[in-house]
Order: structure tokens, then C-alpha cells, then sequence
């Protein structure tokens, strides 16, 4: 098996039991007969620990083995959502909620982190396409797999599927070709490492597009339920607008692994995602639910590619000693942001479905035209800055 593929093997199952691991513990909760605030208490003691990854990044990019350290990563990740799993009614609830926290904070390394360590594998025009593939492949098959054996044989099984899947992964990890040996990279500091991420042109307007983009990411879950009641008079007719997210999401990832994305990073991640923006819009105005159903499927590829884009960008901008640091920092962000986003569709959930996409994509858009702007003034300072030498 190539570099490449244990890899992308090892990313599919550490990013599905990252997106598993939340249904997995709500219906833990459920399961348990506990009161619904313990399955959203350790959804956020999962979560919350992503903000802490820029510490973990900057290790990340200092260390002579990143491979050990995502590996362990991935083992404690394991060990800990497992033990979580098994102390739930049976010990305090503190203790779960340690435990869950302790493996929220090797989240940072399942995501970000270990795209951060992609090009260590070596060139190749379709790494970020294959890379943002094993995003939607996990963060589809997780939860899904998650639910289904959940019915099966219940939530604490599935929850240890899912250790065992970071377990694979582990062992994985210390097979990937990362530079075995090499110089300890000269990683920047902490605050010089996250400061790269406003310093730095390209990586500043990336990060606002990253940033409000993901406001959209969050809310679309909640709004597809909105705009599902709106169009077939059913709440449950948005599973079926979520199901087509889901599937462009995948679709538009094959796409960029077959199909590269070409020409500057940063000028593909503000053209993509004013496509989302207008194609949110546009779905907003779908008259039927069939046409709202692909209309979601489109916005699903946008998403994808867009997210390639912003992989591409990182890969490209970031500069040597800070690499993880970008990544990290910027998908911890993201999570934020989405979180942020869903909290205000379900604010505003009484304005209905289309009010609700033209909404986000009124911010998305906004994304866009900041990055514009950005880029604009930055070009006149530079062109000053010329002219005055």
C-alpha cells in the first residue's frame, strides 16, 4: 500500500470517528437515561478542547517525528472516547466529561493537523482533492455507521468501534512516509505562528472566507429542516435536503481529485466560494422540492471544492515552521465559526427556510467581497510602497 493510500485510509477512520463520536454520545446520553443537557455537555467537552490545537500545531512542526505524535495522538484519542464510553453511568459524571475532554483535545490532529502533514508525502496535483475525499467520506460514513450499529447493539458498541477505528489509524500513522529522521523543522513560535495568519496576504483572506464560510456550514443542517417543513410540509423532509449535501459533498471532492484545481489557490478560494454564495441564493428561490433537493446537492460540491481550494491555500501560503499551525488554527476556527452559525439558524428558525438561505448567503457573500477588498488594498499598498523606493 502506497504512502498516499495509509494515508487516506488513516484519515477516513480518524475523521469518521471525529464526526461519529458526536452522535455517538448524544445517543450514549439517550441511551442512559440521562437528562438531554449530558448529551449536549459532552458534545462540548469533545469540541471545545479544538480551540487549545494551535499548541498542540506548534509541537507538531517542531518535532524531528510527526508521525509519533500523531499516532499517539490518535491511541490517546482512542483509549480515552472508549473509557468515556464505559464510565458513563457507571461512575461520576466528571469523570466522563475528563475523559471525553481528554480525547476533544487530540481532536485538533485528526482534522487539521494531519493535513498539515500531506506534503511530507510528496508531490502530487490531486493530494488536496484526495484530502478534502476523506473529510466527506468520514464525516458521512461516521455518523452513519455510528447510528446504524447504535440501533444494533447499541451506543456504547458503536462508541468503541470508533476508538478502535483511531486505533487502526495509530497504527497506521507510524507507517507514513513523514521525513523519518530528518532536521527538526525551525518552527516559528506560538504568537508568531498564529500571527502568519493575519500578517500574511493570501492566508488573511483565506482565513475570512474559511471563517464566515463555515457560518453557512453550520447553519445549512438546520435550515434544510426549515426549508423542508416550508416545501413538503414535514420537518423530516430535510433529511432528504441533508442526504444531498452529503452526496455533492462527495461528489464534488471526486471531482477535484480527478479534475485538480488549477492556477493560484487563493484566487480559486474566492471564485468557489462566491459560486456557493450564488448558489445558495439561487437555491433559496427554488419553487418545488425536488429543485430544492438539487439545489443542495449543488451547494454540496460547492462546499467540497471550496474546502480544496482553502487546503490548496494553506499548503501553498503557509511558510516553513508554521505549517500545522495554519492548518490546526484554521479548521479549530472553523469549528467555532460552524457552531456559531447553527446556534443563529436556530435563532432565527421562525423566518423560515428561504429567509434563512438568503441569509448565509448574504454572508458568505460578504466573505467574498472582504477578500476582494483585501486584495485591492493591498495591491495599492504595495504599488505605493513601489513607487516611493
Amino acid at each position: 500500500m502506497s504512502g498516499l493510500a495509509r494515508y487516506l485510509t488513516a484519515a477516513v477512520l480518524v475523521r469518521g470517528a471525529d464526526s461519529g463520536a458526536t452522535v455517538g454520545l448524544v445517543l450514549l446520553a439517550a441511551d442512559q437515561h440521562q437528562p438531554a443537557a449530558v448529551g449536549g455537555l459532552l458534545v462540548a467537552a469533545l469540541n471545545a478542547p479544538h480551540l487549545l490545537g494551535p499548541w498542540l500545531a506548534a509541537r507538531l512542526d517542531r518535532t524531528r517525528e510527526p508521525r509519533r505524535l500523531l499516532a499517539a495522538s490518535y491511541l490517546v484519542y482512542g483509549l480515552a472516547l472508549a473509557a468515556g464510553a464505559l464510565a458513563l453511568g457507571r461512575t461520576s459524571l466528571v469523570v466522563t466529561v475528563l475523559l471525553v475532554a481528554v480525547a476533544g483535545c487530540c481532536g485538533p490532529l485528526l482534522t487539521g493537523g494531519l493535513s498539515s502533514v500531506l506534503d511530507d508525502l510528496g508531490p502530487n496535483r490531486r493530494r488536496q482533492g484526495w484530502d478534502a475525499l476523506s473529510y466527506g467520506i468520514g464525516g458521512t460514513l461516521g455518523p452513519a455507521a455510528t447510528a446504524g450499529l447504535a440501533g444494533v447493539t447499541g451506543p456504547v458498541d458503536a462508541l468503541l468501534g470508533l476508538a478502535t477505528a483511531a486505533l487502526v489509524a495509530a497504527g497506521l500513522a507510524l507507517t507514513l512516509p513523514l521525513g523519518t529522521g530528518r532536521t527538526p523543522r525551525e518552527a516559528l513560535g506560538l504568537r508568531a505562528g498564529l500571527g502568519i495568519l493575519v500578517t500574511r496576504p493570501p492566508l488573511r483572506r483565506v482565513t475570512v472566507l474559511t471563517l464566515l464560510g463555515a457560518v453557512e456550514l453550520g447553519a445549512l443542517p438546520v435550515v434544510a429542516v426549515a426549508f423542508g417543513r416550508d416545501l413538503h410540509g414535514t420537518a423530516t423532509a430535510g433529511a432528504a435536503l441533508t442526504v444531498a449535501y452529503g452526496a455533492g459533498s462527495l461528489l464534488g471532492s471526486a471531482l477535484v481529485t480527478v479534475w485538480p484545481l488549477r492556477g493560484e489557490p487563493e484566487v480559486q478560494a474566492v471564485r468557489l466560494f462566491a459560486a456557493m454564495a450564488v448558489a445558495t441564493a439561487v437555491c433559496a428561490l427554488a419553487p418545488g422540492y425536488g429543485l430544492a433537493v438539487a439545489g443542495f446537492t449543488v451547494l454540496g460540491v460547492a462546499n467540497a471544492t471550496s474546502f480544496t481550494a482553502t487546503l490548496a491555500s494553506r499548503s501553498t501560503y503557509a511558510p516553513e515552521g508554521a505549517q500545522a499551525q495554519v492548518f490546526v488554527t484554521s479548521a479549530g476556527l472553523k469549528v467555532a465559526m460552524a457552531a456559531v452559525g447553527a446556534a443563529l439558524a436556530g435563532t432565527a428558525s421562525g423566518l423560515g427556510g428561504r429567509a434563512l438561505l438568503l441569509g448565509v448567503a448574504a454572508i458568505t457573500g460578504l466573505a467574498v467581497l472582504a477578500a476582494l477588498v483585501d486584495r485591492r488594498l493591498t495591491t495599492r499598498r504595495l504599488v505605493a510602497a513601489g513607487s516611493t523606493d
